[in-house]
């Protein structure tokens, strides 16, 4: 038995054929079967229906704040992609870009609910799914000129090379563009052929964003540094205009330019006393970042933003239920509002 999840209600649409792109993310939306009781999943009989992947996370995130994000990707022709698609624009993106495949299945996994809000286990079915069919040719009708941000994560360039072709084709057409950059890595490191490969590659995409957004662990896995200060300046040195490490509880560390100048500080983490689900906290974190970029604020603020998203979203089981819309994101930056989304 499977129940469905909300979309969010006040979360703007766009249809295919209004306005040009301001933001566009892309990657793999995936099918998610989520345990509706706690155990091993092989003793589950119940599942609640809902969408996954990092990266939509983010441009879901980014919708509900107002903007216009367009979803770039490839749904296989069954049931799961026409869900994928719909709850996609139920939540504000415009898929203009989403493709049906109709050689290739949707991606599907399967997630445990953890109990004591640790990282719960989750199986995945991926290989050869239509997602990961995806190359440069599926960018040809994207006016690049109009987009005004790219987001992208590690994700992508690890699920195939012709994935990872797209992923090279985007940063150099948004650079080409000018439109800003952020990257995440993401860190997938079961998808790459290679400790080697992974590494190469990430810090390859990583050199020509504008902004990094690593977590600490993945900061020294793929830089050799320990420290944050280090990792970010192994990024500036490569290319990039600001790095904002993810440090968990203890908050974030920013590094790059501000007003032309380099600076360097730290931001605590906001306090939580119970942690429901690990899981999109990194997202909520890279929404908060993101929009307060976009939004014209301060590396501070948008720090602030940032590990204020990202303790919400570990209060709220969900990848991405925890993400407000505009006018909630207002109201608790201004302090006026304490509840959680259920």
């Amino acid at each position: 038995m499977m129940s469905e999840q909300a979309s969010a209600s006040s979360t703007p649409t766009f249809s295919p054929s209004s306005s040009p792109l301001e933001i566009l993310a892309f990657g793999e939306a995936m099918a998610m079967l989520v345990a509706e009781s706690e155990g091993d999943l092989a003793h589950v009989s119940h599942y609640e229906r809902r969408i996954a992947g990092a990266d939509t996370n983010v441009a879901i995130g980014l919708a509900r704040l107002g903007f216009h994000v367009g979803w770039l990707s490839r749904v296989g022709d069954d049931s799961l992609g026409c869900y994928l698609r719909q709850t996609l624009q139920d939540n504000g993106l415009d898929c203009r870009h989403l493709t049906r495949d109709s050689e290739a299945p949707t991606g599907l996994m399967f997630k445990a609910r953890a109990s004591q809000g640790e990282d719960p286990h989750v199986e995945y079915f991926r290989q050869g799914s239509a997602a990961s069919r995806m190359n440069a040719r599926d960018a040809d009708g994207i006016d690049f000129s109009a987009l005004r941000h790219l987001h992208a994560t590690g994700i992508p360039p690890a699920i195939s090379p012709s994935c990872r072709e797209l992923s090279f084709h985007l940063f150099e057409q948004a650079r080409a563009s000018g439109a800003s950059i952020s990257f995440d890595p993401n860190l997938r490191p079961t998808l790459w052929s290679s400790e080697r490969e992974m590494r190469d590659t990430l810090n390859q995409l990583a050199s020509r964003a504008d902004w990094v957004l690593p977590g600490l662990a993945e900061g020294e896995r793929l830089t050799g540094h320990k420290t944050p200060e280090a990792i970010a300046g192994h990024y500036l040195e490569q290319g990039a205009k600001a790095v904002i490490i993810k440090l968990g509880p203890e908050g974030s560390y920013y590094r790059g330019l501000i007003g032309g100048q380099e600076a360097a500080f730290s931001v605590p983490g906001q306090r939580v006393d119970q942690v429901v689900d690990t899981v999109g906290a990194g997202d909520a974190f890279a929404v908060g970042a993101i929009s307060a970029l976009l939004d014209g604020l301060s590396p501070e603020a948008a720090m602030l933003r940032a590990n204020l998203l990202g303790s919400r979203a570990v209060q709220v089981r969900g990848d991405m239920e925890g993400l407000p819309d505009r006018q909630t994101l207002t109201a608790i930056e201004n302090g006026e509002a304490a509840s959680l989304v259920s």
